[in-house]
């Protein structure tokens, strides 16, 4: 009997011990765009934390040639990752030299002196600046269509 009421006093602070242990959190990450990868990655990822959602681009920074840093560039929610689509799309119809800025990032179109056989065109460039660490990349007229895609498909 002694035996009994011992186990039933212990036995709640068992468990609460025991389930500060075994916390479930409710955590997914899913690729959205992955539109280069190998040394020099460009994905779109969103990840989902309880009931936040989150957007990460994440790219090699082009500043480091000889070393593989991998920056992100964190979206807070849908809306602020509108911003880069937006941007983009501006910028896919705008002029070499024009420059979007937002509050943590900033694209600048440049144009290649090269020409596109098909369209005979000057193919374009993308350079995506992160503000806060001062991270580049440069997108591709390609993965900027791919990426504009996948952001209006959200």
């Amino acid at each position: 009997m002694k035996k009994l009421i011992f186990l039933f006093v212990l036995l709640p602070f068992v468990v609460v011990k025991a389930k500060a242990q075994f916390t479930i959190s409710n955590t997914s990450t899913i690729t959205i765009a992955e539109l280069r990868s190998g040394d020099w990655p460009l994905q779109l990822q969103r990840i989902v934390k309880h009931n936040d959602t989150m957007y990460l681009l994440t790219f090699r920074d082009k500043q480091y040639p000889n070393n593989h840093n991998v920056s992100t560039l964190k979206f807070g929610n849908l809306v602020q990752l509108r911003y880069l689509e937006q941007g983009l799309s501006y910028l896919m119809t705008a002029d070499d030299g024009t420059e979007a800025t937002y509050k943590g990032f900033s694209i600048k179109r440049t144009d290649d002196k090269t020409v596109d056989r098909k369209t005979k065109k000057k193919t374009a460039k993308f350079t995506l600046v992160c503000t806060d660490e001062g991270d580049v990349t440069d997108i591709q007229q390609g993965e900027a269509d791919a990426l504009v895609k996948a952001i209006k498909s959200l």
